[in-house]
C-alpha cells in the first residue's frame, strides 16, 4: 500500500438525540490513528431542535417547507462549528439522519456536503451510506472500522466489545489481532435495539426534561420485566446480524409503559437498552471479557448498573482506554473521511451485510 501522509481530519456528528453537533479532529492516514486533536460542541437552540424534530421521519419528497427549514439549520450549525477550528485538511460530514429503512434500501441524511465545502473552503467527505446500501448493505453502523483502529491504538490484543448507546444502541465486536478491519473475523457489528431515545422521549413528554440526569428518576423505580419480555419477542431480536434500526422502529415503547408511574416507566426504559444487548448475546461468536461503553448512555449510572447485571464480562466506560466517549462518533467520521479520500473500504459484510468490502462517501471540493 502506498504511503499516505497523515492529515488533520475534522469529523462532524449530529446524532439521533438532536441536541447539537459534535466536532473532533483526528490525525490519521485512514489506517492508523496518529493522534487525537481538539473537539467542540455546538448545541441546537430550543427552536432549532423543534424544527429538526418536525423533520424526523420524513423522506426527501416529503414536506419541502419543513425540510428546507431543517436543512438551513444543519448547514449553518455545521459551518459554524467548522469555523472554530484551524488547519483542517478534510471535513467528514455525516448530516442529520431523518429516516432509515434498510429493508427498502433507503436512508436519508439531511445535509449538503457540496454546499458545506463552498461555505468553509475545505474539502468535505459526505454521503457515507448510499454506496453501501446500493450493494446490499444496511448502511449502518459505520463506526466499526474506526472502532477497530481505536482498539489497535489502545494496544488491545484480546477480542473485546465497544457498545455505543445513543438514540439507538450498536455494538462492535473487535478482534484486534487481525491485520485490517475488512479481514474476515476482525469485526462483527449491528444495532442492538433502542437505547436512550425512548427514555428521552418519556422524560420530555411527561416531565418536559430532555433526559433523566444521572439516571436519578429511574433509580427510584422498579423495572417491569414483563414489558421487556414482550419487546424481546419481536422478530428483530431473532434476526442474525448484521442488522440495523431507525430511531423510530420501537416508537411504541412509550405506549407500553403508559400505565406505569414516572419512576417505574423510567426504570423500565432505562433497563431496556441493557436487556436488548443481553438478548442479542446469543448472536455473538464469543462472549467478550470487556465491554467498553460510549455514547450518552455511558453517563447514566443506572443504565451502567443494568448493563453490568445483564451482560457477561466486565462493563466500563470507554474512557478507561483514554478514548473520549462523547466524541467517538465525530472522530469516526473524521476517520471515514480519510479512508474515503484514500479510496479504502468503509464497510464490510460483517458490519453492514454488504456483499464484500466497499468504498463509500463522496468528496466535495470548494
Amino acid at each position: 500500500m502506498a504511503d499516505f501522509t497523515p492529515i488533520r481530519a475534522l469529523g462532524l456528528m449530529s446524532g439521533t438525540s438532536m441536541d447539537g453537533v459534535d466536532a473532533a479532529v483526528l490525525l490519521t492516514d485512514g489506517v492508523d490513528i496518529q493522534d487525537f486533536g481538539e473537539s467542540a460542541f455546538r448545541p441546537f437552540t430550543t427552536s432549532e431542535m423543534e424544527t429538526l424534530t418536525a423533520a424526523q421521519g420524513l423522506w426527501p419528497e416529503d414536506e419541502p417547507e419543513i425540510l428546507n427549514a431543517a436543512l438551513k439549520i444543519i448547514q449553518s450549525a455545521h459551518a459554524d462549528i467548522i469555523g472554530e477550528f484551524e488547519n483542517i485538511d478534510l471535513v467528514g460530514f455525516h448530516g442529520q439522519t431523518l429516516n432509515h429503512d434498510p429493508d427498502s434500501a433507503r436512508t436519508f441524511q439531511l445535509g449538503d456536503g457540496q454546499d458545506l465545502a463552498k461555505r468553509t473552503n475545505i474539502p468535505t467527505a459526505w454521503d457515507f451510506r448510499t454506496n453501501d446500501m446500493a450493494h446490499g448493505g444496511q448502511g449502518a453502523p459505520l463506526a466499526p472500522f474506526f472502532h477497530f483502529a481505536c482498539a489497535k491504538w489502545a494496544g488491545l490484543t484480546e477480542p473485546t466489545a465497544f457498545l455505543n448507546l445513543g438514540g439507538v444502541g450498536n455494538v462492535t465486536l473487535i478482534d484486534p489481532s487481525k491485520p485490517s478491519p475488512e479481514t474476515d473475523g476482525a469485526l462483527l457489528a449491528f444495532d442492538t435495539g433502542p437505547a436512550n431515545a425512548p427514555l428521552n422521549d418519556l422524560m420530555q413528554s411527561r416531565l418536559k426534561k430532555p433526559f433523566d440526569e444521572n439516571g436519578a428518576l429511574a433509580a427510584t423505580g422498579t423495572v417491569d420485566e414483563t414489558i421487556l419480555t414482550r419487546i424481546f419477542q419481536r422478530p428483530y431480536f431473532a434476526q442474525k446480524p448484521p442488522k440495523s434500526l431507525d430511531r423510530h422502529d420501537f416508537h411504541d415503547a412509550l405506549a407500553l409503559v403508559e400505565h406505569l408511574s414516572d419512576a417505574d416507566a423510567a426504570a423500565t426504559l432505562t433497563a431496556l437498552p441493557a436487556a436488548c444487548v443481553a438478548a442479542n448475546q446469543s448472536h455473538l461468536p464469543f462472549q467478550p471479557a470487556n465491554w467498553y461503553i460510549c455514547g450518552g448512555g455511558a453517563q447514566n449510572p443506572t443504565l451502567m448498573h443494568e448493563l453490568q447485571n445483564r451482560l457477561t464480562g466486565n462493563v466500563t466506560q470507554i474512557e478507561s482506554l483514554n478514548l473520549d466517549g462523547d466524541m467517538l462518533e465525530a472522530q469516526a467520521f473524521a476517520y471515514l473521511a480519510a479512508r474515503t479520500l484514500r479510496g479504502l473500504p468503509i464497510s464490510a459484510p460483517s458490519t453492514t451485510g454488504i456483499t464484500k468490502p466497499k468504498r463509500g462517501g463522496k468528496i466535495a471540493t470548494p
